[in-house]
């Protein structure tokens, strides 16, 4: 999601999220996990041009996840459509990723959570520095080393709020984000509005675990 799209969906907030149980030996994605990623992209249920015009749906989901978003223009999807997609792409195409990264570690859930949403911006978990130093025990050098992906600089403000939640547990999503309208001819993310997305995501989840 490019800058225009509001520094509102980063901004800290006061209440937090009640933690729900996680394992560190089996790590998993959970719903706080899902909602603090969601923060940093947005949403927007309608196919859009994104800042250098690929066709873009949903959490800020490409052709590339492997499932084709130019369906959704002109073509609005139900949110839990929309969460759904965002939450199948996270497991199936970026969290292998992130636990080979850790290489044995076994990640808190504010670490896995960190290091998710830095994967899903950058695609880089697996070659960056910052990871490599975590490995080696380096957790200084590792948060020094995680600042050094903040091109363009719009980037800076969520390399900072992931450094915060990987190495002080610090979570700065309430449960709620910005769901976009989008703009024609231009086809750019317009008018976010803010509403509650952590009900949607537990429930999603549970029906996902029943299956």
């Amino acid at each position: 999601m490019n800058k225009a799209l509001s520094d509102r969906s980063l901004a800290m907030h006061d209440t937090p999220i009640q933690p729900v149980s996680y394992d560190p030996a089996n790590p998993r994605i959970t719903p706080r996990i899902a909602a603090e990623l969601i923060a940093h992209e947005g949403i927007v249920t309608k196919a859009y041009r994104d800042s250098v015009g690929v066709w873009t749906w949903s959490v800020g989901l490409t052709d590339a996840c492997g499932h084709r978003v130019g369906r959704y223009r002109d073509n609005p999807q139900p949110l839990e459509h929309c969460l759904g997609i965002y939450l199948w792409a996270l497991e199936r195409r970026y969290l292998p990723a992130v636990l080979r990264a850790f290489a044995g570690i076994a990640p808190q859930e504010h670490e896995l959570g960190a290091a998710l949403s830095f994967h899903w911006n950058t695609g880089a978990i697996e070659k960056a520095e910052w990871m490599r130093r975590l490995r080696q025990g380096d957790r200084q050098g590792a948060r020094r080393a995680i600042m050094n992906w903040c091109r363009p600089v719009v980037l800076t403000r969520r390399r900072r709020l992931e450094r915060a939640l990987f190495f002080d547990a610090s979570w700065s999503n309430d449960g709620r984000a910005l769901v976009y309208d989008v703009a024609r001819p231009s086809y750019r993310p317009v008018r976010g509005r803010s509403i509650e997305i952590l009900s949607v995501l537990e429930r999603l989840m549970e029906q996902q675990a029943a299956n």
